[in-house]
């Protein structure tokens, strides 16, 4: 059984190595071999990226994980597992749906309800609104023009950028998760929900159990427990924390910005929980006001790893950090009209404030308690912001992971 695993692994990992690493590891073997004299000058490694190929890949990985864990018994088709590898709506971004919660449904033919495909078709009209109005349509071209920048800009630009990002970011990955699990209605099958109204997060524990919930979840249960998780002590629950969230930003990339992003986040993680340890008796932390102020801090600091997911390369996201703490130098920029920085900040405010205020609830409570006429009208207007923006043609941003 342990052959069996570890020949699993090796080749699933060996080909999401071999595509999305291979690259950064001969940059980097270049650069050191430089650095002691070696010049060394390989072939181009012209190879194209697999689209989706690391959610496919932890996908699968489930099961592997899960038979050798004994908590799933093989499947008897194998038309049901391959169906279950190669499933399109969420193939290519997600969610990451485990065998334990997709294979069960095989066996018997999916039967859709009326209710069920209304519900499906609402959440591809939200998935799509998020998407094609909010995010390509408000935030994209702000995010990318300052992101695109090549000189110093100004705190205010720096932070308007950074925050259509992180808007950006969120109604394109959600849009397509939402997508996937609509079309994933219509068809019959239930699919995880990825996404829990994270920008109202308190902290960064409560942020990961909000954001690509698949990808967290998947993280803390077949490689932060595995690595011991905290039943070894403080040191080591802090070294297998900040483990975690570096190979979680690794998975997004093979660059050394997605390393200091999941770094920052895994030192976001420590940080609180040391933090917690101090004070988290404390009566006023208890308070409503102070979780406001959590939600802030938590959001402010989100921001700032965005900076590294988003920029191009080390020296784009250190001199945008330093735009961002208003030390961009006398020769600062501003690239931004007056219109743009007030709708990027109007939304996502919204955003923000919408998510605080539908933190405890679902989509689907929210909608059950809305009268249907009401529902009906919500329904249309975004279906006609569909129509009236689309063309743009933007790809969902984690197609590239």
């Amino acid at each position: 059984r342990k052959l069996l695993l570890t020949i699993s692994l090796l080749v699933n990992l060996g080909l999401l190595a071999f595509f999305k690493y291979g690259n950064f590891l001969l940059e980097n073997f270049i650069f050191l071999a430089a650095k002691v004299g070696i010049q060394y000058q390989p072939a181009p490694y012209d190879i194209l990226l697999p689209i989706g190929i690391s959610f496919y890949t932890f996908q699968t990985l489930t099961y592997t994980f899960d038979i050798y864990r004994r908590q799933l018994t093989p499947v008897k088709s194998f038309l049901d597992y391959a169906l279950f590898v190669t499933y399109f709506p969420q193939l290519v971004a997600g969610p990451i749906v485990r065998a334990s919660q997709f294979l069960p449904q095989c066996p018997e033919p999916p039967r859709v309800s009326r209710d069920q495909m209304a519900w499906g078709l609402c959440l591809l009209t939200l998935g799509m609104f998020q998407k094609v109005v909010i995010a390509d349509s408000f935030f994209a071209k702000p995010a990318d023009t300052v992101f695109g920048a090549t000189e110093s800009l100004v705190w205010l630009d720096a932070w308007v950028g950074t925050l259509a990002f992180s808007g950006q970011i969120f109604c394109d990955f959600a849009g397509y998760s939402t997508c996937a699990i609509g079309a994933s209605l219509c068809l019959g099958f239930l699919i995880p929900n990825n996404f829990r109204y994270p920008y109202a997060a308190v902290g960064f524990s409560d942020f990961w159990r909000r954001w690509h919930i698949s990808l967290s979840t998947w993280l803390r249960d077949y490689l932060y427990i595995g690595m011991g998780g905290n039943r070894k002590g403080r040191i080591r629950t802090a070294i297998n924390l900040m483990m975690t969230m570096l190979i979680g930003g690794l998975w997004h990339g093979a660059s050394w910005n997605f390393v200091i992003w999941g770094g920052l986040h895994g030192l976001y993680l420590w940080a609180e929980k040391a933090l917690r340890s101090l004070f988290g008796h404390v009566r006023w932390v208890q308070t409503w006001w102070a979780e406001i102020l959590f939600v802030i801090i938590t959001n402010v600091l989100v921001c700032i790893t965005w900076v590294f997911f988003r920029a191009e390369n080390l020296a784009s996201s250190w001199r945008m950090i330093l735009s961002m703490v208003g030390q961009g130098g006398t020769d600062a920029i501003m690239l931004l009209p007056t219109a743009d920085i007030v709708i990027v900040l109007a939304i996502y405010l919204a955003i923000v404030l919408v998510h605080y205020l539908l933190r405890k609830t679902t989509h689907e409570a929210l909608v059950s308690a809305t009268p249907w006429w009401l529902v009906a009208i919500i329904w249309s207007i975004m279906l006609v912001s569909i129509i009236l923006c689309q063309g743009g043609g933007d790809a969902f941003i984690y197609f590239q992971f």
